[in-house]
């Protein structure tokens, strides 16, 4: 269906969110016809959100940009079992306390997007331990057990595929989309929620809702669902050779972030552009026609944009000019990231190798001394070739700091201190 009637459904539609939805023509009408409430869940695995959950905050973003209610669901209790959807062995098990602390995290990255109830807002984040965790079992298994057929969630691809592969799947897990199930029709009780939202891995959760809702006797529940992204190479988005794309400057400083767009793959400019930024369509289309040298100036937009979005507009500008002096004008700029060596140990002499696994340029002495023999070290932008040099206070350039480098994109600023 195209054309949309909703404003919501009409951007995704534009933006190519859209995979699968269970009734278009009722969604398209209920939200045409009056505000509505949506969720999406996220389990709090870890201290923070990364990219690859980008996707399902921008569907909350635009829901409440067109005049919706959005729920960030944190999953305070599906957390203490974990979703076995899209993997092939249990997730660990966390602590209350480690999740309680991995909330925290989590919501400091929602409230870059959304605007919520207590700030004036109409955004609500709510947890589902406030009804698992006080559900009797019997009396759950009663009510609402009786209304799922084993062989169907069997049949789920959550299950099927862990089971095709004869991997371990723990009776915790198999009960997780139950669980998932009830979150939808609770919600609909306590907000009227109409609408849940999630990666095409959820499509058999989300359904498993819709069916548990109609049984229960709720009003008529919708799902949509977004593909699964990854890059034109195939890559997993969020994900790098480094580790995590984190959403917290406390655990990927802006200019990191930044890079991570700017390094985008030609391909991936334009679907970036309408994804993870409010560009206007016509504008992105213009960046989309550039080709060769030009399409650089095209992502150096997608990575302040994207950035701006997480860290701030003028946090953005700051690490695009940062990359502009170092890559343009070979400036080491006071925004690049930063690792201190005490006076003593400059003065002495500390190692390369070891400097470069405390600048996180490599995982260990090993890892530095491949890239050092490949000719991917630079100390104040001169190529380095020997593995066992001391870097000095000596080394210290006018503004008191040694430019550490690997490649053409990763720098490290060493100071004294």
């Amino acid at each position: 269906m195209s054309g949309f009637k909703s404003d919501f459904l009409q951007i995704l539609s534009e933006r190519g969110f859209i995979h699968q939805i269970s009734d278009e023509s009722g969604l398209d009408a209920q939200l045409a016809r009056e505000s509505t409430t949506c969720y999406i869940g996220f389990d709090a695995t870890a201290p923070s959100l990364h990219a690859g959950s980008l996707v399902q905050i921008m569907l909350l973003y635009w829901f409440q940009q067109t005049g919706h209610r959005p729920i960030a669901l944190m999953g305070g209790g599906t957390t203490l079992i974990g979703d076995p959807s899209g993997r092939d062995e249990s997730r660990q098990l966390l602590t209350g306390e480690r999740i309680e602390e991995n909330k925290r995290g989590i919501r400091r990255v929602f409230s870059k997007f959304l605007d919520f109830e207590e700030t004036g807002g109409k955004a609500i984040m709510t947890d589902n331990a406030e009804w698992l965790l006080e559900l009797k079992y019997v009396d759950f298994l009663r009510e609402y057990g009786r209304h799922f057929s084993v062989n169907q969630m069997l049949a789920r691809d959550s299950v099927k595929l862990r089971l095709e592969r004869e991997q371990h799947l723990s009776f915790l897990e198999f009960n997780y989309m139950i669980l998932q199930a009830y979150d939808y029709v609770e919600l609909n009780k306590r907000y009227d929620c109409r609408l849940q939202m999630g990666g095409s891995d959820q499509w058999g959760n989300i359904v498993s809702g819709i069916d548990l809702g109609r049984r229960a006797g709720t009003p008529e529940l919708f799902a949509l669902t977004t593909p699964l992204l990854s890059t034109s190479s195939g890559a997993k988005m969020g994900k790098t050779a480094d580790g995590a794309v984190w959403l917290e400057d406390d655990m990927l400083p802006a200019y990191d972030y930044w890079q991570y767009w700017r390094n985008a793959e030609d391909g991936d400019v334009a679907r970036f552009m309408k994804l993870f930024t409010t560009l206007p369509l016509d504008e992105i289309a213009r960046y989309a026609a550039l080709e060769g040298a030009e399409l650089n100036e095209a992502k150096k937009v997608l990575a302040t944009e994207a950035t701006a979005m997480v860290h701030g507009r003028e946090k953005a500008e700051q690490a695009a000019e940062t990359a502009r002096k170092t890559f343009e004008e070979g400036v080491a700029s006071g925004d690049l990231p930063t690792v201190t060596v005490s006076a003593a140990e400059l003065d002495e002499g500390i190692g390369l190798l070891v400097l470069m696994v405390r600048a996180d340029l490599a995982a260990s002495n090993g890892e530095a001394r491949r890239h050092i023999k490949g000719g991917a070290v630079r100390i104040n932008d001169e190529q380095v070739g020997d593995e066992r040099l001391s870097v000095t206070g000596a080394m210290r350039d006018g503004d008191g700091v040694i430019k550490l480098s690997l490649g053409k994109k990763k720098h490290v600023l060493v100071k004294a201190g």
